[in-house]
């Protein structure tokens, strides 16, 4: 099965009004045009979901890159301040929701059942999620790195999982915003295991449909390189992606 390569940008915590839509002015007037491209997604802070999605709307570029939350709660409302449930992001233009990234499980002890349930909550909502998975340094060191994901994806991902509303994004976590990239071999090894752990969760036709994504320290050099792997469907971009330069290196790289 043909999967259609998928780059999302996480900015994380950063980037104020003025700043975010430039950025995004500059993304789509770079990422427009005829040829083959990937799907593009960009994961903003919530402040700026409404004006980055509202800038797309007017802009006639804009309509190549579709719109994600970093995280949601996994009720949809209630007493919780200060969390945002998925309905809300799908309220506010997100296509996609990040669920159980690493700085997330680290920063606010999410357990694999918290992101579970968050993504289910996603999917409740209608949008899709991107539920991420990876190991420490030390625990690739003691050669736990691929027990630790299969893991990960086992506890992470709810029943209903299928290709069209989850991807996956393996981020091994001693790669994230260190500079550090596993090897192309590396990745390709640990996003091949996943896909056969996917056969027997959730059958042969989601593991060979489903996207996986790398995610961890992708850049313009390296890129092309990782993109070539047979299992590797696409990046979840860190800090590359706050640089339009950058960003539509690597887009071009997955075209």
């Amino acid at each position: 099965m043909a999967r259609t390569p998928l780059i999302a940008g996480n900015w994380k915590m950063n980037k104020l009004r003025a700043d975010a839509l430039a950025l995004v002015n500059a993304l789509a007037e770079g990422a427009g045009g005829e040829g083959p491209r990937p799907e593009i997604v960009i994961c903003p802070p919530a402040t700026l979901l409404h004006s980055v999605q509202d800038f797309l709307n007017h802009k006639p570029d804009g309509a190549v890159i579709g719109l994600g939350g970093q995280d949601c709660h996994a009720d949809g409302s209630g007493a919780h301040t200060g969390d945002i449930s998925a309905e809300m992001l799908g309220d506010a233009g997100c296509g996609y929701v990040i669920v159980g990234h690493s700085e997330r499980r680290q920063d606010h002890a999410e357990t694999d059942a918290d992101v579970r349930a968050k993504a289910k909550a996603v999917h409740e909502a209608g949008l899709i999620a991107i539920v991420c998975v990876g190991e420490t340094q030390a625990e690739r060191e003691a050669g736990q790195a691929l027990a630790t994901v299969i893991a990960q994806v086992d506890a992470s991902l709810p029943e209903e999982a299928d290709a069209e509303n989850t991807v996956i994004a393996y981020e091994p976590i001693w790669a994230i915003g260190t500079g550090l990239t596993a090897t192309p071999e590396d990745a390709q090894e640990v996003h091949r295991e996943i896909r056969l752990s996917l056969v027997g969760s959730h059958g042969p036709d989601v593991s060979d449909g489903m996207r996986i994504l790398y995610g961890g320290s992708m850049k313009p050099d390296n890129a092309a390189e990782l993109l070539a792997q047979t299992d590797i469907d696409g990046g979840l971009i860190g800090g590359a992606s706050l640089k339009a330069a950058d960003f539509l290196k690597i887009i071009a790289a997955a075209g």
